[in-house]
């Protein structure tokens, strides 16, 4: 394979500390290896841009004291409950939150993409986000007539990090139809990719999978990682692994049950044996 690969450790090993992050949410492709790869690296004051609502990835990130800041629409484990670290730290200010919709975030990543300023978009009028975002602006329409519309600037995220189905030999990833990962690694500064497996080939010479492949050159590094997105479900066939879920919930309802979960599933400690 002439495109090296590389480790989840070694990217993000990469990844300074507050830095932009752009993260897709649990069921689009989010890389669970490089989040735990990033709290083994000990890494602090990050910043996580979600695209869009977030789940475990974030939850995670901020229990173990690597962020500094969230914008997102929404942080929560859905069926398996609250995000307990997140809502933790939102009552106790040790994260900044930064208020977003779904369209709104998309818009601004669209705006980097194209290497414009800014992006127009309707619906947010009349919404309370309005007065929590002094970065959007509204503007009257220049080709309209009493016509308001919120101006919301680009967003290039330091670094994009997401879980692909293929790498190839050049180094290409295959998404299927995951095009707001396109999005995304358009827009950033960087992208680090893990992939499930290793396609042998060149995935851009196929009618099957061209369409759905991001080229080489939008990728700053790729690290193989089976079941990347575990204990999210992928895409590609797996499902999420609703007992892992479940455990990792309830494991956050305090914060030394959280550690324990830490030490166990992403630095790898076995759990201490209470004295019979």
């Amino acid at each position: 394979m002439s495109f090296p690969l590389s480790t989840p450790d070694d990217l993000a090993a990469q990844i300074p500390d507050g830095s932009l992050l752009g993260i897709p949410r649990d069921h689009s492709g989010v890389s669970m290896e490089l989040v735990r790869a990033l709290i083994r690296a000990g890494k602090r004051d990050l910043r996580l841009f979600g695209l869009t609502s977030a789940g475990i990835s974030f939850d995670l990130l901020v229990g173990a004291g690597c962020v500094a800041e969230v914008e997102t629409p929404g942080v929560s484990l859905g069926e398996f409950g609250p995000a307990r670290n997140f809502g933790r730290a939102v009552k106790e200010g040790t994260v900044r939150i930064k208020d977003a919709t779904c369209p709104a975030m998309h818009a601004q990543l669209q705006a980097a993409e194209k290497g414009v300023p800014f992006m127009p978009l309707r619906g947010i009028i009349g919404s309370d986000l309005l007065k929590f975002r002094d970065d959007w602006l509204v503007m009257d329409n220049p080709y309209g007539e009493n016509d308001p519309i919120v101006l919301l600037p680009a967003v290039q995220p330091d670094y994009a990090l997401f879980h692909a189905s293929l790498v190839d030999d050049e180094g290409n990833i295959w998404i299927g139809k995951r095009m707001e990962l396109k999005t995304l690694a358009h827009a950033a500064n960087h992208t680090f990719v893990t992939a499930e497996r290793r396609y042998e080939g060149n995935l851009l010479e196929t009618d099957e999978y061209a369409a759905g492949t991001i080229p080489s050159l939008y990728l700053s590094g790729v690290a193989l990682a089976e079941r990347g997105t575990w204990p999210c479900g992928f895409w590609d066939g797996a499902k999420a692994d609703g007992e892992h879920m479940r455990l990792y919930a309830n494991a956050c309802k305090t914060t030394k049950g959280f550690r324990a979960y830490v030490d166990e599933y992403v630095f790898g400690k076995k759990p201490a044996v209470a004295a019979e």
